[in-house]
């Protein structure tokens, strides 16, 4: 396989990538948005499922990316070596300054420190919710799980939702707030609420 081919089949395979991570984060955002669960699906797989298959298109697009580089090495150090002419050092300069800009955002939230999102603003000013270690109602959550990582009732739940009387306990937050138009932050609040004693 000549030079000509092995750069038009890395390339080629990076623009698939590059496609194929759109698509999959657009699906993600749109289709099944955060809180789904696995109560929806699109050929067989979660929003769990694609996001999985996300993180190893953006792993191969890397590894592309990289193997695209190095490929081109030669052509980017004869640029780099190449007689300087008036103008050229700003512009190296301001390339090496927005490569470092790149990395350094990129890294950035790898190497930063893990908070936990227990903590909320509720209404009258209170924050927090009975168990900061839990990281907070999400969607994901059941009603029992609620209930057992926060210690509100379901009882108090379903009615501060609106929620029919007979819903089970192990319907999730996501699914319930889509069917019956309240959001995880109502949610929240109504656990909020709960532990500053309005019970």
């Amino acid at each position: 396989m000549n030079r000509r081919a092995i750069n038009f089949t890395v390339d080629a395979v990076a623009f698939g990538c590059f496609v194929l991570l759109t698509t999959t984060g657009v699906l993600m955002r749109y289709v099944l948005p955060p809180g789904s669960g696995r109560f929806t699906s699109v050929w067989g797989l979660d929003r769990h499922d694609w996001g999985a298959l996300h993180f190893w298109i953006a792993v191969i697009l890397f590894g592309v990316l990289a193997v695209h580089v190095f490929l081109h090495g030669r052509w980017i150090v004869s640029i780099m070596r190449r007689t300087p002419r008036e103008g050229s050092g700003l512009r190296v300069a301001l390339g090496v300054l927005g490569v470092a800009a790149v990395v350094a955002l990129a890294a950035a939230p790898l190497v930063s420190p893990v908070e936990g999102t227990g903590e909320r603003s509720g209404r009258g000013g209170r924050s927090g919710l009975v168990d900061h270690s839990s990281g907070g109602v999400r969607g994901s959550m059941t009603l029992r799980e609620v209930e057992q990582t926060t210690g509100v009732p379901v009882p108090y739940l379903v009615r501060e939702l609106g929620l029919p009387r007979g819903v089970g306990v192990d319907e999730r937050l996501g699914w319930l707030s889509r069917k019956y138009g309240f959001s995880i932050d109502d949610a929240r609040r109504a656990v909020d609420m709960y532990g500053g004693g309005a019970r």
